[in-house]
Formats: structure tokens, sequence, C-alpha cells
């Protein structure tokens, strides 16, 4: 079973991504939080970093769902698989795989990194 704060963390971005409102994903970061990807060159910062990387996220979907399927926790740190799917502002549709590592620290995010399938979100004709 995952910790509160991971637990926390996954439910609150399936809100987010069904109504678009961050701000409860947000408060969810330590103020001195980092967050990265692999589009992203070096890492946010703060909340306000956190602000930024999640409405970039939800700003290339029409809709999006994450299903989180494994979680590994360890000394302050969980390990999240997941599959998401949905649709590009395109209207394309798009599934996807990946896995999120967050650190946290007192219950709040500290640090956030996610690694994903980028071909993904690759126009059709040039994901053969």
């Amino acid at each position: 079973m995952a910790s509160e704060t991971a637990e926390k963390f996954m439910q609150t971005l399936q809100q987010i991504e069904e109504n678009k409102n961050i701000e409860p994903l947000v408060s969810l970061f330590t103020e001195d939080a980092e967050l990265s990807n692999l589009a992203t060159p070096s890492p946010l910062q703060g909340k306000d970093g956190a602000r930024q990387f999640w409405q970039k996220y939800l700003s290339v979907f029409q809709q999006i769902h994450s299903k989180f399927t494994n979680v590994v926790e360890s000394n302050g740190y969980a390990v999240l698989e997941w599959t998401s799917e949905g649709s590009l502002t395109s209207g394309e549709p798009l599934k996807y795989q990946g896995v999120s590592i967050i650190e946290t620290v007192d219950g709040k995010v500290q640090r956030f990194r996610t690694y994903y399938d980028s071909a993904a979100f690759l126009p059709q004709g040039a994901k053969q």
C-alpha cells in the first residue's frame, strides 16, 4: 500500500487531469522543490516551478487520465509506474507509459522526476 503522501499525489494528479485546477497539486510541493522531465533542460524550482510544470503538462492534452499501476517506496522515495491515455490538443489519441520518482520531506514533494516514451507525442505518421 502506498504512503499517505504518494497516495495523495496520485489522487491529486488524477483530479487536476479532470478539472484542470493545478493549485491542489502545487500545494503538495515544498518551497524549494525541483521538477524535471525529458523535455525540461534544467529542473524547475519551487512552487512557481511546480505551477509552470503542471500547466505545461496539461497544455498538451485535450484530455488525459493517468492510471497508476505500481508503487514502490523506501526511505522518502516513491517510484510510481503509470499509463496515461487521452488525446492531444490536436485531437489525436494518445496512450503512453512512464515512471515518476518523488522524493518527499515531511509529507511534501521535494523532488519530482518523470521518464516516459516521448515518441508517443510524435505525429502519427512519424511513429512508424
